[in-house]
């Protein structure tokens, strides 16, 4: 198991590599964000479970928790994947290896001691549980139990911890390059009272997150997502960049102008 070595230096130089990535390559990264969101309890350790379908997934968590929070951001990455680009412990990446469960094992209790570990800043874990990313419009979304069984060894060293949806989604609008669009959920504090077994906390995230996604979608489909704030804009495409300069030389002028 690979496990975090946080460096500040990696970290403040991957939040301007993802920006220039992110720039480069969509139109605009816009994201919805309760306001109740970003004043969460620092004291409350937080867990943002969601959706996995795009490789960018592990790029924007950082830069949203950059933006917003003031937080200690741990994320889990398979294996094989973390193995291959090993920086990402340096930024609070940790592996798991679901083929072997021992270290599966190891994996979620290291996983409850991050989010357990005394600190100013509050702890939070991003988790995407589905293990493999799939298509966005895949339906229904399954879960693997490991966030439900995080969860449970959080609870039996405290009352409650946060829980939050937040969903991504990757679409071609008036523009030659994308729309990466993400979404927060509001915050749900879940406390041992709350508690009905793995299966239920898994069963619940799932129906959560596609309901969220769907309504992602739907904004969408309807062009309604002026409440998303842009984080992000890209440089200019071709096809913008075409455009200006047929303005500039008068192409696209009404006669008579």
């Amino acid at each position: 198991m690979l496990k975090v070595r946080r460096s500040r230096v990696y970290t403040r130089w991957f939040g301007w590599y993802s920006r220039r990535q992110f720039r480069r390559h969509f139109h605009s990264l816009r994201v919805f964000m309760p306001p109740e969101l970003p004043v969460m309890d620092n004291g409350v350790p937080v867990i943002f479970y969601g959706n996995h379908a795009y490789w960018w997934d592990g790029f924007w968590s950082q830069l949203c928790t950059e933006t917003w929070f003031r937080q200690n951001l741990f994320i889990i990455i398979e294996d094989t994947q973390l193995e291959k680009h090993r920086f990402f412990t340096r930024l609070g990446a940790f592996s798991i290896d679901r083929s072997n469960a021992r270290s599966a094992i190891e994996t979620l209790d290291y996983a409850a001691s991050c989010l357990l570990k005394p600190s100013l800043r509050q702890n939070a874990l991003w988790i995407f549980p589905q293990g493999m990313i799939e298509h966005v419009d895949k339906r229904p979304l399954v879960f693997f139990r490991g966030t439900a069984g995080i969860v449970q060894r959080v609870l039996k060293k405290r009352d409650s911890l946060y829980l939050v949806s937040v969903v991504s989604r990757i679409e071609y609008l008036e523009d030659q390059k994308p729309e990466l669009i993400l979404s927060f959920g509001t915050q749900r504090l879940f406390g041992k009272k709350e508690w009905k077994g793995l299966d239920d906390l898994t069963g619940f995230m799932q129906t959560t997150t596609e309901s969220h996604l769907d309504k992602v979608k739907q904004a969408v489909v309807e062009r309604s997502i002026d409440s998303f704030e842009v984080l992000i804009r890209g440089t200019a495409s071709i096809n913008r960049r075409v455009e200006a300069f047929r303005e500039m030389i008068g192409v696209n002028r009404p006669a008579g102008k």
